[in-house]
C-alpha cells in the first residue's frame, strides 16, 4: 500500500505507555505514507469540557482541575522523550497559561460561549498530535505535525457537519506543497468554518476526521484503531458471546451504527463511503487481529450480520376511524414533528390506516404528543381521531444483514426468538432493502430480546437459565450429567445450560454465571440462605437471559403448588417428582390451564418410567388417533426386582432386607411394598388419558401387612418374617398353575384402576424382563391383538436423570437449540 489513513482513539492514546506502543506499532507496518489522525488522551475532551462549564458558573475547582489536566500531559512528556521534551514542554506551558487566562474570561462572562468551547475542547487532539510527532521525531523517524484547523474547512446544517471539500482540499494541497513526509500526525475533532472561525466536528469527530482527511490525501484505506477487536454482531455488555464480524458493507455498517452499534458513526463513514474507501475497524492492544473491514461489497453470508437495540424511546400513536382514505394524513403528522424539531427513529402504519406510530427519543415524547395534539386538534374534536397517545419506556430493536434480501423466513425465526422469550412486539417496520427489520418493545425487556434474538440466528449460544431443586441422588446424578454435556451441546447444538440455582429442603445457594463441575457441592453445604421459593424463581428468570427453567428433584407436594404459578410466569418446569400428575385434580388442571398459553412448557416423562418413553408413547398414540383398551404395566424397579428373584427357597422377608441393602428400596421399604407410588404412576397415565380420576379411586394391593403398617421401620423389618408363609403360599399356589407373581397396575378406560399382585402365565411378557425393569404393555386399537411394549430400566438416579435431561432437550429444541 502507498498510503493508509490511521486513526487512533483516546483509549488507545491513554497514557504514556500506549502512545509508546502506537508508534511503534505504526513503525512497524510497511505502507510508504501514513496518515495519523489522533484523537484527546482518554478522557481529556469531558475534561477541557468541564473546565469550560466549571469557569462560566465559577466553580472554585477549576483551578485544581487545571492542574491536573496540565501535570498528566507533563508527565507523559517526560516520560516519553526525556531530554528531549524541552520544546514540547514549553509549547505546553504556553497553552495552559493561555488556556487559564482563557478559563478566567469566562468565569468573568460567566458564559462559556459556543466559539470558546470549540476552541477550548479541541486542545486535547492538539496536545496529543505535537506529542505523538515528537516521539516519532526521538525514535529516528521524523512526523509532520498538522493542525487540522490550518486546512479543514466545515459548515453546520440540519444534516450535521458538511465538509467544503474544495477550500479545504486546496488548503491541503497548499500546506503540502514542497513537503514529502513520509509520516504525518493530524490533529482529529477540530476544523474551522466558512468564516475561518475555530469549530469541531462533534462528538465521533476524530473517527470522522479520518474519514474525511483518507479522502484528501488520497489513501487506499482507512483504519479505524480502537479497543475492541472490531465491529460485533451485538453490544458485549449485554452478550457477551457477541461475535466480531470479519466484513461488513457500508450499508450493513451505516444500518448496525445508527441502530446504537458504538464502534464506529454514521458520519464517519460518509467521505469514505463516497469514494469507495475501505475502512478496517481494528483493536490497537491486540494489532494481529484482522478487525473487521467495511466496504461498498455486498455479502449475503452470514445473512444476518448483528443485532443491536435503541433504548431511551417512546412510541408515539395516532389512531383513527377519520384518518382512513384521507390522503395527506402521514405528511401531517410528520410535518408536525418536523416543525417542533422532533427526530422520528422509527415509523409503522397498518394497512387499515386506522392508525400512525413512531418511535421518538423519550426525552421528545411529550413534545411530539402535544405537536399532534395541536395539529389534529378539529379531528380530536369532532371525533374523527379518537387519540394521541404517547408510551415511554420503548427500546427499538433491530436486526441487520444484507443477506436478509429475498431470504424467506428471517422475519419468522426473529418473531419466534421474541415469543419464545416472551417478548410483546409494540411496532414493526421493515424497509423495501430487506436489510433491516425493526420492533419496539418494552425497554424492560431490551436485553432479554437481544440475547434470545441473538441466539435465535445462532450467532450465540441459546442460554437457558435453570435451577434445580432436590439435590439427592437423582439431582445429583442430573447435574453430573448436565456438566458432562455442556461442552458438547454447545458446541454442536448452540445450548448453553447455566445451572444458576440449586435448593434443597431448607436452604437454597445462587451463582450468577452458573456453577461449575461439582464446585456446587461445597457452595451448597456452607449456604446459609433459608429456602425461600419465591425468591429461587426470581433469581432463576433473570431479565437478561431469554429463557428460565425449574428442574425439580424433589418429591415434594409444596414444590408442586408452585408449578402453575412459575409457568405462567414463563418458566418452564421439568420433573420426575409425581406430586403434580398425581396429586389433586384442581392442581393438575391449574398447571394443565398455566401451559395452555404457550409461555412456558411442563415436563414429566421421568414420573412414570424415570427414563423410559411411557408417556411419549401414549403421547404419540393418542394424537395420532389411536384409541386405548387398556394400559398394564411393573411400575416398581423396587417390585420387580422382589418377584423376578422370589422363588420360594428365600424368604420375601430376607428377600425385602437384600434389596434394601443394595439400595433398591427407600429407606422405608414400605414406601415400596405400599404399591401407592404405582398409584401414583397409573393415575398420572389415566390424566393423559383424559381421565378425571383422583388418587383415591385407584384400587391398591398393599403388600405391607396390616399389624406392620404403624410400626417403626425398625419394628417393621424386625417383623416382617413373622408374614413370609402368606406370601409363599400365593408363590406356590402360583406356580403349580404355570404361573409366576407380579406386581402390575392396570388401567381399563374409562373408570378401571388397579394396583394388585397378579398370578400371571410364564408365557406372559412381564414374566420375561431383567431383575429391575419396568415394563408397560400398550393394548390400543391399532395394537389390539400384539400389544405395543415398552421396557427397560425404569428405576435407579442415573436412568431417572437421564429421563429429566431428555425432557430438558426437548424444551431446548423448542426454543432454538439445533437438537
Amino acid at each position: 500500500m502507498s498510503l493508509i489513513a490511521h486513526k487512533f482513539g483516546g483509549s488507545s492514546l491513554a497514557d504514556a505507555d500506549r502512545v509508546s506502543a502506537v508508534v511503534e506499532l505504526m513503525r512497524a507496518r510497511k505502507e510508504a505514507r501514513q496518515i495519523i489522525v489522533v484523537s484527546a488522551m482518554q478522557g481529556v475532551t469531558n475534561a477541557l469540557l468541564a473546565l469550560c462549564a466549571g469557569a462560566a458558573a465559577g466553580a472554585p475547582e477549576v483551578a485544581e482541575q487545571l492542574r491536573a489536566l496540565e501535570r498528566r500531559h507533563i508527565e507523559a512528556a517526560r516520560t516519553l522523550l526525556g531530554d528531549a521534551a524541552a520544546p514540547v514542554l514549553a509549547q505546553l506551558a504556553q497553552d495552559f497559561v493561555e488556556l487559564s487566562e482563557l478559563l478566567k474570561a469566562l468565569s468573568l462572562l460567566q458564559d462559556a460561549p459556543s466559539g470558546a468551547s470549540a476552541l477550548i475542547s479541541g486542545l486535547g487532539e492538539v496536545w496529543s498530535a505535537r506529542l505523538l510527532s515528537a516521539v516519532f521525531a526521538a525514535r529516528g523517524e521524523p512526523a509532520e505535525f498538522l493542525d487540522a484547523r490550518e486546512v479543514l474547512r466545515v459548515t453546520h446544517s440540519e444534516l450535521g457537519v458538511q465538509v467544503l471539500w474544495e477550500e479545504s482540499q486546496a488548503r491541503l494541497d497548499a500546506w503540502l506543497a514542497g513537503r514529502t513526509p513520509k509520516r504525518i500526525v493530524v490533529t482529529g475533532y477540530v476544523a474551522r468554518d466558512a468564516a475561518g472561525r475555530i469549530s469541531t466536528l462533534g462528538r465521533n469527530g476524530s473517527d470522522y476526521s479520518a474519514s474525511i482527511f483518507g479522502v484528501l490525501f488520497g489513501a487506499e484505506e482507512i483504519h479505524i484503531w480502537t479497543d475492541v477487536d472490531g465491529v460485533l454482531s451485538a453490544d458485549p455488555r449485554f452478550v457477551p458471546e457477541a461475535q466480531v464480524l470479519g466484513h461488513l458493507s457500508y450499508q450493513e455498517a451505516f444500518e448496525l451504527a445508527y441502530f446504537g452499534a458504538k464502534v464506529i458513526h454514521p458520519q464517519t463513514m460518509a467521505p469514505a463511503t463516497s469514494k469507495g474507501l475501505p475502512l478496517f475497524i481494528r483493536n490497537t492492544f491486540n494489532p494481529a487481529h484482522p478487525g473487521t473491514r467495511i466496504d461498498a461489497n455486498l455479502s449475503r453470508d452470514p445473512p444476518i450480520k448483528g443485532i443491536t437495540t435503541i433504548g431511551g424511546q417512546a412510541l408515539v400513536t395516532i389512531e383513527g376511524a377519520g384518518m382512513i382514505g384521507v390522503p395527506g394524513t402521514a405528511e401531517r403528522v410528520f410535518s408536525a414533528l418536523k416543525a417542533g424539531a422532533v427526530s422520528v427513529v422509527m415509523i409503522s402504519q397498518g394497512s387499515s390506516e386506522h392508525s400512525i406510530c413512531c418511535v421518538v427519543q423519550a426525552v421528545q415524547a411529550q413534545r411530539a404528543q402535544r405537536l399532534l395534539s395541536d395539529a389534529f386538534s378539529r379531528e380530536l374534536g369532532a371525533g374523527a381521531i379518537q387519540s394521541v397517545q404517547a408510551q415511554a419506556d420503548i427500546a427499538v430493536l433491530a436486526v441487520v444483514g444484507d443477506g436478509m434480501a429475498g431470504q424467506p423466513g428471517v422475519a419468522a425465526r426473529l418473531f419466534a426468538a421474541l415469543a419464545r422469550a416472551r417478548i410483546n412486539v409494540r411496532a414493526i417496520a421493515q424497509g423495501s432493502s430487506e436489510r433491516n427489520i425493526s420492533v419496539a418493545i418494552n425497554e424492560v425487556d431490551a436485553t432479554r430480546a437481544l440475547r434470545a434474538v441473538h441466539a435465535g440466528f445462532y450467532l450465540s449460544a441459546q442460554t437457558l437459565s435453570v435451577g434445580l431443586i432436590g439435590p439427592g441422588q437423582v439431582g445429583r446424578a442430573l447435574l453430573r450429567q448436565l456438566h458432562a454435556a455442556a461442552a458438547r451441546l454447545k458446541e454442536t447444538t448452540n445450548l448453553e445450560l447455566r445451572v444458576r440455582a440449586l435448593a434443597g429442603r431448607s436452604k437454597m445457594v445462587f451463582s450468577e454465571l452458573g456453577f461449575q463441575g461439582q464446585e456446587w457441592e461445597k457452595q451448597y453445604q456452607n449456604a446459609n440462605t433459608a429456602l425461600q421459593l419465591d425468591a429461587f424463581a426470581a433469581h432463576v428468570q433473570a431479565e437478561h437471559l431469554p429463557h428460565a427453567l425449574i428442574l425439580d428433584c424433589s418429591a415434594s407436594s409444596g414444590v408442586a403448588e408452585h408449578y402453575a404459578e412459575w409457568l405462567k410466569r414463563g418458566i418452564h418446569v421439568v420433573t420426575p417428582n409425581k406430586q403434580a400428575g398425581s396429586g389433586a385434580s384442581s392442581r393438575y388442571a391449574a398447571i394443565k390451564a398455566a401451559t395452555s398459553s404457550g409461555q412456558a412448557r411442563f415436563r414429566y416423562e421421568a414420573t412414570v418410567g424415570a427414563g423410559l418413553p411411557v408417556i411419549s408413547t401414549l403421547r404419540d398414540l393418542l394424537d395420532t388417533g389411536d384409541t386405548v383398551l387398556s394400559i398394564e404395566g411393573m411400575f416398581s424397579g423396587t417390585l420387580a426386582y422382589l418377584f423376578n428373584r422370589y422363588d420360594g427357597s428365600t424368604a420375601f422377608s430376607a428377600l425385602v432386607h437384600e434389596a434394601k441393602a443394595l439400595g433398591y428400596t427407600e429407606p422405608d421399604p414400605r414406601d415400596d411394598l405400599s404399591g401407592l407410588d404405582v398409584a401414583r404412576k397409573l393415575v398420572i397415565l389415566g390424566r393423559e388419558l383424559g381421565m378425571s380420576v383422583e388418587l383415591p379411586q385407584v384400587q391398591v394391593e398393599s403388600l405391607v401387612p396390616g399389624p406392620l403398617q404403624g410400626a417403626s421401620v425398625e419394628e417393621f423389618l424386625a417383623r416382617l418374617p413373622e408374614f413370609d408363609a402368606p406370601m409363599l403360599a400365593r408363590y406356590q399356589a402360583a406356580k403349580s398353575q404355570g404361573m409366576v407373581l407380579r406386581y402390575v397396575a392396570k388401567l381399563n378406560p374409562p373408570d378401571q384402576l388397579s394396583v394388585a399382585l397378579l398370578s400371571v402365565p410364564e408365557t406372559h411378557a412381564f414374566a420375561h424382563i431383567r431383575l429391575t425393569d419396568n415394563i408397560v404393555q400398550f393394548q390400543t386399537a391399532r395394537y389390539r391383538d400384539n400389544p405395543l411394549l415398552v421396557q427397560g430400566p425404569g428405576a435407579g438416579p442415573e436412568v431417572t436423570a437421564a429421563g429429566v435431561f431428555a425432557d430438558l432437550l426437548r424444551i431446548a429444541s423448542s426454543l432454538g437449540a439445533k437438537l
